[in-house]
């Protein structure tokens, strides 16, 4: 069994201790692959750097999440296209809009968003979306771009029935991590899995966040790691009723493409 992981955050400090051990155990756990998160000024140049340290293995994204939507200038635009210009950089992103934790004032957040659209429409290169409580307004500054747009993801789907199929209806792909396996807050995505379709579905597991809470024996330090991606994996089979080598074939063909990566 192969799998690819669309989005993990390993440029985070916390896998400064031990990230080679931590490639090694996703390698062993059966990820082929994996899409190293670029989510700010600081970390999108060190997720192109870990892709180049293992070539074929990482890939990287390379955008501002809305959580730093303030240091989103002309310098800062300029940075992330010259890093999209580069192969190992396969997708725009993570950008968005987050309107559950406002680290960013909104009205910098849609601007830092619809910066990183045009230079999407620009380059041609996939969009790696975030969007948490700003339905609406997320859908909004999309729409400004309707029919320009590359194919895009909404990474960590968290969301409502309704946001699911208005993601749908525009053709999106869907990201699916381990809050699926939260009895607290992701017990609804459960229900919602089965009705995502085949060739938009990928798999995530967004460490070092988002531990999924159904697996034994839980981490000591709590931290998620791509390895546990077959958990997720597991997980989204059976609640799809499917048997878990057709969620991880077709999720990974379905990220092979998406991304435009090579054969593993």
């Amino acid at each position: 069994m192969q799998l690819i992981d669309i989005g993990a955050n390993l440029t985070h400090d916390s896998f400064d201790r031990d990230r080679d051990a931590v490639l090694q155990r996703a390698r062993e756990a059966g990820v082929a692959q994996l899409v190293v998160t670029g989510a700010s000024r600081e970390h999108s140049p060190k997720a192109l750097e870990l892709a180049r340290a293992h070539p074929g293995f990482l890939f990287a994204t390379a955008g501002v999440h809305p959580h730093h939507a303030v240091e989103y200038t002309e310098e800062c635009d300029a940075e992330m296209r010259a890093l999209l210009s580069q192969p190992e950089v396969v997708a725009v992103g993570e950008c968005g809009l987050d309107y559950n934790r406002d680290f960013s004032p909104r009205p910098a957040q849609r601007r830092a968003f619809e910066r990183q659209l045009q230079t999407a429409v620009d380059t041609g290169k996939p969009l790696f979306l975030h969007q948490r409580d700003a339905h609406q307004d997320f859908m909004a500054v999309m729409k400004q771009f309707d029919g320009q747009l590359p194919p895009a993801v909404v990474h960590c789907f968290t969301g409502t029935r309704e946001e699911l199929f208005d993601y749908f209806d525009q053709d999106w792909h869907i990201g699916i991590t381990g809050w699926l396996c939260d009895e607290r807050r992701g017990a609804h995505l459960r229900e919602l899995v089965p009705h995502i379709p085949t060739h938009r579905l990928m798999i995530e597991t967004d460490a070092p966040y988002l531990l999924p809470r159904t697996l034994k024996p839980l981490p000591k330090d709590r931290r998620n790691e791509p390895a546990f991606l077959a958990h997720i994996a597991e997980e989204v089979a059976r609640d799809r009723g499917e048997a878990l080598a057709v969620t991880a074939t077709h999720t990974m063909e379905t990220a092979r493409t998406f991304f435009g990566l090579p054969a593993a």
